[in-house]
C-alpha cells in the first residue's frame, strides 16, 4: 500500500508540474507560433532618406490584437509584434488595440459556425485571467480594456488612452513638443461581447471603447460575417439588434468597423444615415484575390461616405510576405479609393505573419518610397488620414 500511495503522490506531483508548465510557458509558446516576424532585423535595408522622412511622420495603426496575449505591454518582448517600447521605437503616435474574445476552432476565411468550439477560452484559462472571463465574452472584453487602462495609469508618459478628440489633439500637441507618448484607442473585434444586450454597449463605452466591429469570423447577434454560416461572403445583413447598436454608436460618436463583415452588412451600414464607418484591416481584392478581401466596390462605398480603409501587413491580404507587397497593396488602395482614404491596419499580434514588427516601421516607409509614393502621400497613409478621421469622428 505504501508503494501505491507513493506512486499516486508522484503522479499527482507530475500532474501539478505539468499544469504549472502550461500556465507558465504555454501562452508564450502559443504566441511565438502565431505572431511571427518572417524576416530577421536587417533583412530590409532603410536608406538615410527614408529614416529622415520616417522620424517626422505622425504614424497611426488601426488594428492590433496585442491585448489578447499574456505579455506586459510596457516591457519590450523578444517575440510578437507590438509593445509600448517597440511602438515608441517605431515612432507610432496612435495605436488601436482591439479586444479579441472569441475565435472558432478551425477558423478559416470561407465558412465558420458560431457554435464551433472556441479557441480563446482555453487561452484565457491558461493565462489565469479572472474566472468571470472564462464564461463571459463581455467580461473578456472588459478585462482586456482594464489591462490597457492599467498600463496607461502605470506609465502615463509612455501610454495614454484616447477617449475623445480633445485627448487626441492634446497627445499630438505634446508629441509636436518632443513627447514620445503613444496614444491608445480601444476597439472590439466584433460585437459579440455585447451578448445581445444594448446595455453592454454603454458599459463598454464607459470602459473606454470607441471602435466596435460588427462581426469577426462568425455570425453574431448584430449580423452576418464575411466568413460565417452563409459561406463565401454570402452572409446575412444587419439584424434589428445590429441596427439598434449602430444607431446608438452614432449617437455616442463611436466608430463602426466593417472588418470581417458580410457584404450585405457593409451595404446595410453604408445605407444608414449619420454613420461613417471604417474597415480597419484588409487588402485590396483586385490586387490580391483572397476571400479575406471584400469587393473593391464595397471599399469604394466606405471611401465615398468619408471613411478610411486600413491595409494589413500579412501575406493572406497582400499575396506576398515582403514590405514591397504591402506597399503594392497601399498603392492599389490609393488608386482605388484616393489618397485621403487609405491608412495602416497591421493586424499585428492577430495570429498573423508580418515582415517586420512595430519597432521597424521605417521599413514600410522605405517600401512606399520605392513604390513611388510622394512624401505627402506617405504622410497621409502612415497616419495623417487616420488622425484627420479620428479628430472628426471621436466624441468631443
Amino acid at each position: 500500500m505504501k508503494i501505491i500511495g507513493r506512486f499516486v503522490l508522484i503522479l499527482l506531483l507530475l500532474v501539478l508540474l505539468a499544469a504549472a508548465a502550461v500556465v507558465i510557458w504555454g501562452p508564450a509558446l502559443v504566441e511565438r507560433s502565431r505572431n511571427v516576424v518572417t524576416a530577421p532585423d536587417g533583412t530590409w535595408p532603410v536608406s538615410p532618406e527614408a529614416e529622415e522622412l520616417h522620424k517626422h511622420l505622425i504614424i497611426g495603426d488601426l488594428h492590433a490584437d496585442s491585448l489578447l496575449w499574456d505579455r506586459d505591454l510596457l516591457d519590450r518582448a523578444s517575440y510578437g509584434h507590438v509593445d509600448v517600447p517597440r511602438l515608441i521605437a517605431g515612432n507610432v503616435a496612435v495605436q488601436v488595440f482591439a479586444t479579441v474574445t472569441k475565435s472558432p476552432r478551425g477558423q478559416n476565411y470561407d465558412h465558420n459556425s458560431a457554435s464551433a468550439p472556441d479557441n480563446i477560452t482555453p487561452l484565457v484559462i491558461g493565462q489565469l485571467r479572472p474566472p468571470q472571463t472564462w464564461f463571459s465574452l463581455r467580461a473578456r472584453a472588459l478585462d482586456q480594456a482594464a489591462r490597457l487602462n492599467a498600463y496607461a495609469a502605470a506609465a502615463p508618459d509612455e501610454l495614454r488612452v484616447i477617449r475623445s478628440r480633445a485627448d487626441l489633439q492634446a497627445l499630438l500637441a505634446a508629441r509636436a513638443q518632443g513627447a514620445k507618448t503613444v496614444g491608445a484607442i480601444l476597439a472590439s473585434e466584433g460585437g459579440h461581447p455585447l451578448e445581445g444586450q444594448i446595455e453592454n454597449l454603454r458599459l463598454m463605452y464607459d470602459a473606454g471603447f470607441r471602435i466596435i466591429g460588427v462581426t469577426h469570423f462568425f455570425d453574431n447577434e448584430l449580423g452576418g460575417s464575411l466568413h460565417g454560416e452563409g459561406g463565401a461572403g454570402a452572409g446575412a445583413g444587419l439584424t434589428p439588434f445590429g441596427r439598434e447598436v449602430i444607431s446608438e454608436m452614432a449617437d455616442r460618436d463611436m466608430i463602426v468597423d466593417l472588418a470581417h463583415a458580410s457584404p450585405q452588412v457593409v451595404r446595410d451600414v453604408l445605407a444608414m444615415p449619420h454613420v461613417t464607418p471604417i474597415l480597419s484591416h484588409t487588402g485590396i481584392h483586385s490586387q490580391c484575390g483572397s476571400h479575406r478581401n471584400i469587393d473593391d466596390a464595397l471599399l469604394q462605398g466606405i471611401a465615398q461616405k468619408g471613411g478610411i480603409v486600413g491595409i494589413g501587413y500579412w501575406a493572406d491580404v497582400n499575396c506576398g510576405r515582403r514590405p514591397a507587397d504591402i506597399a503594392h497593396s497601399i498603392a492599389a488602395a490609393i488608386r482605388l479609393l484616393g489618397e485621403d482614404h487609405v491608412a495602416l491596419g497591421s493586424d499585428f499580434d492577430g495570429s498573423v505573419d508580418a515582415p517586420f514588427d512595430a519597432a521597424h516601421l521605417d521599413v514600410l516607409t522605405q517600401a512606399l518610397l520605392d513604390e513611388g509614393l510622394s512624401d505627402n502621400q506617405i504622410a497621409k497613409v502612415m497616419g495623417g488620414n487616420m488622425m484627420a478621421f479620428l479628430i472628426g469622428h471621436l466624441p468631443q
